[in-house]
């Protein structure tokens, strides 16, 4: 199932960022083994009494503005409100209602979304009360007093902000459809691919518009298996904005890959992995999906016996967090292994749910120590007691140790490694949750 979406609006300086930060707790500052994906996050998971939902930052929102760059940021805005199931609009008690902040209300208003109302930078409920009531001029609804900056007024408005999520199994779809989710940086050829499954098979059901999200859903069955398309194409404009272009292609992947089942980032054979990539990639990375790598447009690039080999050496350098995602060079616009990656979606998406049972797990485990001693740190040496399989989708596993701190990254790695020589779990990142014997769940 996936996690709603909830968009932080408004105009500049009301203190958004702030507020993000402040939701999203440490995460934001978090450095995992994904380059590139963690710098300038717009984007966190935030869990408030058990409803997990997806926080989209945006820039300020300055509309009728003639500043290319506010343009930009406008954009990106209702890209983010298209796309979110809740929005919180920020504003500032500070200032008061301002001409700006009636604008970005008669934007909200007109999408006809569930809109939470913050008035931030209130230090006293007591002394601001006049000011807050200044709020509801804006006919948005209540306004809710919060302090980003001293944590004040949260709890009050994430009640009100889960109270507007959907049930929890409105998204859920046909439980046998595969989810696909074509992700990448615009102009890579996303709608292209879509298009050319659609025309090579004639099997398309219908078109309907994705619930809630600003993307297209496209169901098919194709040799018995349906599957339901995901298209994250849509910003198209060439701009000299790079970073605000970024966000664009950011927002999508997020709404995108919170739905899907299987991730499949298109790369253009003609650039190469770019930055951008690498940060679209981690999102599905990040969030556990199967996952494919499809470098498109293969058909127009030069090649001799050499070529394929150095992109799949580059694509391993600057995704080496994502080596388990089987590569595959296709042609949108010629069909080229279009076959070959339909075949991919089905091992990945099994693997995906693959589950091992305890006991064969153990045997691995055991052989995998025998093989190679768990490390020593200061006379302590690691010992893993029993592994067991608590979950798939993606598959986790519980390790049992004598030391959380003496399991390290490599030793995890090798571990890794073992159970995927031993069970395959291609196109499926693996997780670990690592436990001292005798600590409970």
């Amino acid at each position: 199932m996936s996690r709603p979406i909830v968009a932080v609006v408004g105009r500049p300086n009301v203190g958004k960022s702030t507020l993000f930060n402040r939701l999203a707790g440490e995460r934001i500052s978090i450095v995992q083994d994904t380059p590139g994906v963690t710098r300038d996050r717009i984007y966190a998971d935030v869990e408030w009494l058990d409803r997990k939902f997806t926080l989209i930052d945006t820039g300020g929102m300055e509309i009728g503005s003639e500043e290319v760059i506010q343009k930009q940021i406008v954009q990106q805005a209702q890209i983010a409100i298209e796309t979110a199931d809740v929005i919180l609009f920020v504003t500032d008690v500070k200032t008061g209602v301002t001409e700006d902040d009636v604008k970005v209300a008669n934007l909200l208003r007109r999408t006809k979304k569930p809109v939470v109302l913050a008035v931030n930078k209130v230090d006293s409920v007591k002394r601001d009360t006049l000011a807050i009531y200044e709020f509801y001029e804006l006919g948005i609804g209540d306004p809710l007093p919060v302090s980003a900056g001293q944590a004040l007024g949260l709890g009050d408005m994430l009640d009100q902000i889960i109270a507007n999520f959907p049930e929890k199994d409105i998204y859920e779809e046909e439980d046998d459809a595969i989810k696909v989710a074509i992700i990448g940086k615009p102009n890579v050829g996303k709608s292209s691919l879509i298009n050319k499954i659609l025309g090579e098979d004639r099997l398309i059901v219908s078109n309907i518009a994705g619930t809630t999200r600003d993307a297209v859903d496209t169901p098919i069955e194709i040799d018995g298996q349906k599957y339901i398309f995901i298209d994250t194409a849509g910003m198209r404009r060439k701009s000299k904005i790079k970073e605000e272009i970024e966000r664009f292609s950011i927002i999508r992947a997020v709404a995108a890959v919170e739905r899907c089942d299987v991730a499949i980032l298109l790369i253009d054979a003609n650039e190469g992995v770019t930055d951008q990539d690498t940060k679209i990639a981690g999102i599905a990375h990040e969030r556990g999906k199967a996952a494919i790598i499809a470098v498109n447009k293969w058909d127009s690039v030069e090649k001799d016996e050499k070529t394929m080999n150095k992109y799949l050496k580059d694509i391993s350098m600057e995704l080496k967090y994502m080596e388990y995602a089987p590569k595959v060079f296709i042609s949108a616009m010629t069909g080229q292994r279009i076959n070959r990656m339909l075949e991919l979606i089905q091992t990945v998406y099994q693997n995906h749910a693959l589950r091992i049972s305890t006991g064969v797990l153990n045997e691995v485990l055991i052989e995998a120590t025998a093989m190679q001693q768990p490390p020593a740190d200061k006379g302590r040496q690691l010992r893993l007691y029993y592994m067991t399989q608590v979950s798939v989708k993606p598959p986790t596993f519980v390790i049992f140790v004598n030391e959380r701190g003496l399991f390290h990254f490599s030793y995890r790695r090798y571990i890794e490694n073992q159970l995927r020589e031993a069970f395959g779990f291609v196109g499926t990142p693996i997780h670990f949750i690592v436990r001292e014997k005798g600590e409970k769940d």
